[in-house]
């Protein structure tokens, strides 16, 4: 872990325990549509992706009468509606982020729409720890194409092997990989066995912070 200049975190299911409630408001929407039960969607297979991707998906199964976009707009205000109520951010994620700012420069690479990450950074005050902040909105491919990872490391002004990704996703797991960063995945989302492409896979967030911080 010698010579990393730069963190950069994903933002679902590593700063925000959002993965089971994209799914929840996924779910709802599909119910409201006729698919309860009939969607057809592997919720897992899409961790770390955009919700664009897995509406295509969804629409090349039903043919849905909605456009995309209204489709992708339903499901994020739904969405939004619950992380507002919940605030599901991950207790140890505020401090640790302050300790990291102090000795790295930090970044955020997301599949979700800026919408989403501006509501998700207000809870706690997080937003002032990540100067840098990039969606797939932002660039032509979402992971597991590195894009993403690759616009962060070009803003922040750190070549991508000083950089070190935090993961939850293999699919973010991937991205990183192909950027030429470091990555350490943490179990939030999936097991360790869908993971072990990064370079450290941890359980716990004090791991993360015994990997990047020495004293």
């Amino acid at each position: 872990m010698r010579g990393l200049r730069a963190v950069v975190f994903d933002m679902d299911g590593v700063i925000v325990d959002s993965e089971p409630r994209h799914e929840r408001a996924f779910r709802e929407v599909f119910a409201e549509m006729g698919h309860a039960e009939s969607h057809g969607i592997d919720f897992p297979s899409y961790y770390g992706k955009s919700d664009r991707s897995l509406w295509l998906d969804f629409i090349e199964k039903h043919k849905p009468p909605q456009p995309i976009e209204e489709l992708i707009d339903w499901k994020q205000r739904r969405f939004l509606e619950i992380i507002r109520r919940e605030q599901p951010i991950f207790a140890e994620v505020p401090p640790l982020v302050e300790k990291l700012s102090q000795r790295y420069q930090l970044g955020l690479a997301s599949g979700s729409l800026h919408a989403v990450i501006d509501v998700v950074l207000a809870l706690r005050d997080l937003r002032r720890f990540f100067p840098v902040v990039v969606s797939a909105q932002d660039v032509p491919h979402g992971k597991p194409a590195p894009d993403v990872f690759l616009r962060v490391s070009e803003l922040i002004g750190v070549p991508p092997e000083e950089c070190c990704v935090i993961e939850d996703s293999a699919a973010g797991v991937e991205a990183a990989r192909s950027a030429g960063m470091t990555v350490i995945a943490i179990t939030n989302s999936l097991p360790a066995i869908q993971l072990v492409r990064a370079d450290h896979v941890v359980a716990t967030f004090l791991e993360i912070e015994s990997l990047l911080v020495r004293e």
